[in-house]
C-alpha cells in the first residue's frame, strides 16, 4: 500500500502540475507527498474592454467564505465602498488625462503642421518630378504589354495602382514617427504632471535628497518645452535699459541696475584689464564703458540728487488761499517786548523768564476781536542771542520793533533795524513805556532817523504806534497797524500741498524725546506725515500748539511743537514732508556725511607749513575748556557763539562739546578727560551725573541767565592771563672805591645819589650806561652795622650775589617789581 492511497492530492484549484516532495519529520521518519503547482494566469484584455469590471459588482468580493477573520459587515461595506470611491477617481483622471492629452496632441499637431507646411511644398515638387518619370514608365510598360492580348486586362491593373504604391511609402515614415513621438511623449507626460506633487515619501523624508527646484526654474523649463514644441527655440529680445549712475559704484550693484548677471560683469571688466570682485566699488567712468558695452544707455547722477524730491513746487494762482501774517517782536533787552506780546495775549509770559528778559523764541498765535488770526514771535534781546534775532527776521512777514521811550535806540535796536532791512520786511515801530514820566517818544522818532527809519510822524512810510504794555494803551491801535500791513502785504499759501516749515526753537525733553517749534509757511503738516529736517528725519507723532493742546494738523503760518524726530535738529533747518521714510533716512544721511565732510575740511590744515604755523601760535595761548549744555538749541547757540568772543592773543576760552538736554555721564567723563568744568543752562545733572561729577571732581555750574555766565566765564578766562609786572625806580647808587673783604669777596664803597638803597630790592650793574649785571644784593651796610636801608646823600657798602666783577665809577641801579592783574575787556 502506497503512501498515496485513499488519500486526495494537495494543491490548487484550476490547472496543475503534479509533482512529489519528500518531507522529513522528527525522529528520522520521511513522508513522500504528492503536489501541484499552479502557474500565474495572465490576463489579456480584449480590444472592445476598455475599462475594467466595477469593484464590488463581482460576487467574489463580498463573499463571506473569502472575508478574512474578524470583519464585519459594516466594516466590509465601507471598505467596499472605499475600493469603489478609489477606482472610480482613477477612472475619472485616467479619463482627465486622457481628455488633456488630447488637447495638447492637437495643440501639437496644429503648430506641427504650420512648421512642415514649407516642407510639404519642397516635397510635392519632388514628387511630383518623380510621379511624372513613373508615369513615362508606365506608359512605356504598357506599349511592350499591348502585344499580349490575352494578358492586357491583369496587367493593366498593377500598373493602374502603381503610382498610388509609389506615393504611399512618402508620408508613411512621417506617420510611423508622429505616432512613436506621441506614444513618447504620453509616457513622459506622466511623470513631469507628477514631478511637481508632493509625495508622502518626501514629506516623511523632510525635503532630503538635494535641492528642489524653483519655481522661476520650473517657468524657464515649460517655457523651453512650449519653444521645443513649437519647432526650435526663440530668442528673446533684449531689453535695454537707462542706467542711473552716481559717481561711484559697487558692481553687484552696476549689474542690478542692468539686469545682468554678476558674472558677465565681472568677466567684462576683467576683460578690460581689471581684477574685481561683485563686492567692490568701481568709478563712473569705468562703469560707463561697461554699461555701454552691454548696450545700456547711461543718465549720471550725484548725490546731491538725493534732494530732488524736495526742491521748490511754484503753487499756481487758484490754489492759494490767504493765511495770517507772521509778527516777530524785536528789539533791546528789557525794553518791553515780552510785556507788550503779554498784553496782546493776556497772559503772563515774562514772569516765567528767569532775570526777566527772553531767552528762548516764543511762537503764539493769537485771535483778535475781529475774528482775525496773527502768529507772534518774541525774539531775545540780549547781545548774545544775535542769530535768533536773525532767524526771527527771516521765518516773519511783519518786525514791530519795541523802542523803550524813556531809552531810546540802544544797541540790540539798531541790530534789530539791520536784520529787518536785511530781511526786506516791513516794519511797525511801537514805542512802548510811554505811561513814565521821563517819556520822550518824539526823542525815539529823532534817533530812529539816524538809521534810515522814518516814521509816518516824520513824513515816512513807517507806521508809529505809542503804546504801553502796562496799562494797555495803543495796543487796538498796533493791531489795527498789523492788519492794515497784513492787508497790504495780500499774505497766500496752499494748504492742499505737502507742509514745509522752519525750525524757530528744538529742545530735548525727558519725557517727549527730542522736541521742535516749527512755524509752517506753506502746506498742512498733519499727523503721521514722515519728514526731514536738516540731518534728521522723523515721523510726526504729535502736533501741539502754543497752548499746549494737541491738534491733528497745521496749516500755514501756524506754530506747533512736532514730535517723532530721530534727533534734535538745528534752530533755523528747513522741515520738508516727504512721500517715504526711505526717502527722508537717504536725504538726512546725505546731509549728515556733508556736514562731517565740511567740519573736517575746516579744520584740517591744508598744507605742512600751515600745520606747523598753527601749533606755534598755539603754543603760547592759553585755553580755558568748557562743555555746555543748554535746555533749546537757541540757547545753546547763542552761549557758543558768546564763549568764542571771550579772549584775546593770549587767552580764550574753547567750547569742547554743545549740546541739548540733561548732563549725563557721558558729558562728565568728557570733562574729567579734558579737565573742562561744565556749565549747565536751565538743565541739571541726573543722579549717576552728580554722584560720578563729585567722585572724580568735575566741576558743574548752573546758570539761568546769559549775561551771568558770560561774566563768570570772562573772569575766569582773565585770571588765565600772566600778570603784568611794573618796574619801578627807587634809586641809584656811585662806587667811589672797591675794597677786598675776607669770607665777603669785593665789597663796593658806594654813595647813594639819588633816592634810597634797600637790601630787598633788586639792583643792576651799569658801566658807561650799559647794563653788565643784574641780580639782588648779598649785603648791605652802613659803617660796620648791616642796615636794610640807606637815604640818598649817605655812603654804604654794598656787595652783589655771586658777582664780583665792580669796578670804581660803575653806577648800580636800584628799583622794585609790582604784579598788576589783568582782565578781558
Amino acid at each position: 500500500m502506497s503512501d498515496t492511497d485513499g488519500k486526495k492530492t494537495l494543491g490548487l484549484r484550476g490547472c496543475a502540475r503534479p509533482g512529489n516532495v519528500k518531507q522529513s519529520f522528527s525522529h528520522g521518519r520521511t513522508k513522500n507527498v504528492v503536489v501541484e503547482t499552479k502557474r500565474k494566469r495572465v490576463v489579456v484584455p480584449k480590444p472592445g474592454a476598455a475599462n475594467p469590471k466595477p469593484a464590488g459588482s463581482g460576487p467574489s468580493v463580498g463573499d463571506p467564505s473569502r472575508r478574512p477573520a474578524g470583519i464585519t459587515d459594516a466594516e466590509m461595506d465601507r471598505r467596499l465602498k472605499a475600493v469603489q470611491a478609489a477606482k472610480s477617481r482613477e477612472v475619472e483622471e485616467a479619463a482627465q488625462r486622457a481628455a488633456d492629452e488630447k488637447a495638447r496632441e492637437e495643440e501639437r499637431e496644429r503648430r506641427r503642421a504650420e512648421i512642415e507646411a514649407k516642407e510639404r511644398e519642397e516635397k510635392e515638387r519632388e514628387e511630383s518630378l518623380k510621379a511624372k518619370a513613373e508615369e513615362d514608365a508606365r506608359k512605356a510598360a504598357e506599349a511592350a504589354a499591348a502585344a499580349q492580348a490575352a494578358a492586357a486586362a491583369p496587367a493593366d491593373a498593377p500598373a493602374k495602382a502603381a503610382p498610388r504604391q509609389t506615393a504611399q511609402p512618402a508620408a508613411t515614415p512621417r506617420k510611423n514617427d508622429r505616432e512613436r513621438e506621441q506614444r513618447n511623449t504620453r509616457g513622459k507626460g506622466d511623470d513631469g504632471r507628477r514631478s511637481g506633487k508632493l509625495t508622502l515619501n518626501q514629506a516623511l523624508r523632510g525635503g532630503e535628497g538635494g535641492r528642489q527646484r524653483s519655481m522661476a526654474a520650473m517657468k524657464r523649463k515649460q517655457e523651453r518645452a512650449r519653444q521645443k514644441a513649437m519647432g526650435g527655440s526663440v530668442e528673446r529680445e533684449k531689453v535695454m535699459r537707462t542706467v542711473a549712475l552716481p559717481e561711484a559704484i559697487v558692481v553687484s550693484e552696476l549689474a542690478n541696475r542692468m539686469a545682468e548677471r554678476v558674472g558677465d560683469v565681472v568677466k567684462a571688466l576683467m576683460n578690460n584689464g581689471m581684477m574685481v570682485t561683485q563686492n567692490q566699488t568701481i568709478d563712473a567712468d569705468t562703469a560707463e564703458l561697461i554699461i555701454e558695452e552691454f548696450g545700456h544707455s547711461v543718465q549720471r547722477v550725484s548725490d546731491a540728487d538725493v534732494e530732488d524730491v524736495i526742491k521748490e513746487i511754484v503753487d499756481d494762482e487758484s490754489d492759494l488761499q490767504s493765511r495770517p501774517p507772521v509778527i516777530t517782536i524785536m528789539g533791546h533787552v528789557d525794553h518791553g517786548k515780552t510785556s507788550l506780546l503779554d498784553a496782546i495775549r493776556d497772559a503772563k509770559v515774562v514772569a516765567g523768564e528767569a532775570g526777566g528778559i527772553t531767552q528762548h523764541i516764543g511762537a503764539y498765535q493769537v485771535t483778535t476781536d475781529s475774528g482775525t488770526k496773527l502768529s507772534f514771535l518774541d525774539t531775545p534781546g540780549h547781545a548774545a542771542f544775535t542769530s535768533m534775532r536773525s532767524r526771527g527776521a527771516q521765518v516773519t512777514d511783519i518786525v514791530v520793533l519795541v523802542v523803550a521811550a524813556d531809552d531810546a535806540v540802544m544797541p540790540q535796536t539798531v541790530e534789530a533795524i539791520n536784520h529787518a532791512k536785511a530781511a526786506e520786511v516791513p516794519m511797525i515801530v511801537a514805542i512802548n513805556k510811554i505811561d513814565k514820566p521821563g517819556a520822550t517818544p518824539d526823542k525815539v522818532r529823532t534817533d530812529l532817523l539816524q538809521h534810515e527809519v522814518i516814521v509816518e510822524k516824520m513824513s515816512g512810510e513807517v507806521q508809529d504806534v505809542e503804546v504801553s504794555a502796562i496799562t494797555g494803551q495803543g495796543l487796538d491801535e498796533l493791531l489795527e497797524a498789523i492788519a492794515l500791513q497784513s492787508e497790504i502785504l495780500e499774505l497766500k499759501a496752499n494748504p492742499d500741498r505737502a507742509a514745509q516749515g522752519a525750525v524757530i526753537e528744538a529742545q530735548l525733553d525727558v519725557g517727549r524725546g527730542p522736541v521742535a517749534t516749527v512755524l509752517v509757511q506753506t502746506g498742512t503738516l498733519r499727523q503721521g506725515d514722515i519728514f526731514v529736517v536738516g540731518e534728521q528725519y522723523g515721523k510726526v507723532r504729535a502736533l501741539i500748539n502754543d497752548k499746549g493742546e494737541r491738534v491733528k494738523e497745521a496749516g500755514p503760518s501756524v506754530p506747533v511743537e512736532v514730535l517723532g524726530l530721530n534727533g534734535t535738529p538745528e534752530a533755523g533747518d528747513v522741515l520738508n514732508v516727504t512721500e517715504t521714510e526711505a526717502q527722508a533716512r537717504e536725504i538726512a544721511e546725505y546731509r549728515a556725511n556733508a556736514a562731517k565732510d565740511k567740519r573736517a575740511a575746516a579744520g584740517a590744515a591744508t598744507t605742512l607749513e600751515q600745520l606747523m604755523a598753527n601749533a606755534k601760535a598755539d603754543e603760547n595761548v592759553s585755553e580755558l575748556p568748557i562743555l555746555v549744555k543748554a535746555d533749546v538749541q537757541g540757547s545753546a547757540e547763542a552761549i557758543v557763539q558768546a564763549m568764542e568772543k571771550i579772549g584775546n592773543d593770549e587767552v580764550r576760552v574753547r567750547v569742547l562739546h554743545s549740546g541739548v538736554g540733561a548732563i549725563t555721564e557721558t558729558d562728565v567723563g568728557l570733562a574729567e578727560a579734558s579737565g573742562a568744568p561744565i556749565m549747565g543752562f536751565n538743565v541739571r545733572a541726573n543722579a549717576s551725573a552728580r554722584n560720578t561729577a563729585n567722585q572724580k571732581g568735575v566741576e558743574i555750574r548752573y546758570y539761568s541767565v546769559i549775561y551771568d555766565l558770560v561774566d563768570d566765564f570772562k573772569a575766569a578766562a582773565s585770571g588765565l592771563l600772566s600778570a603784568e609786572i611794573r618796574e619801578t625806580f627807587i634809586g641809584y647808587a656811585e662806587i667811589k672805591e672797591v675794597f677786598k673783604v675776607s669770607n665777603v669777596g669785593k665789597v663796593a664803597g658806594c654813595l647813594v645819589t639819588e633816592g634810597v638803597a634797600r637790601r630787598s630790592a633788586g639792583v643792576r650793574l651799569l658801566r658807561d650806561n650799559v647794563v653788565i649785571h643784574e641780580g639782588t644784593l648779598k649785603t648791605l651796610k652802613r659803617f660796620k652795622d648791616e642796615v636794610a636801608e640807606v637815604q640818598s646823600g649817605q655812603e654804604c657798602g654794598m656787595a652783589f650775589e655771586n658777582y664780583d666783577d665792580i669796578r670804581p665809577k660803575d653806577v648800580i641801579e636800584i628799583f622794585e617789581r609790582e604784579e598788576v592783574t589783568r582782565t578781558l575787556d
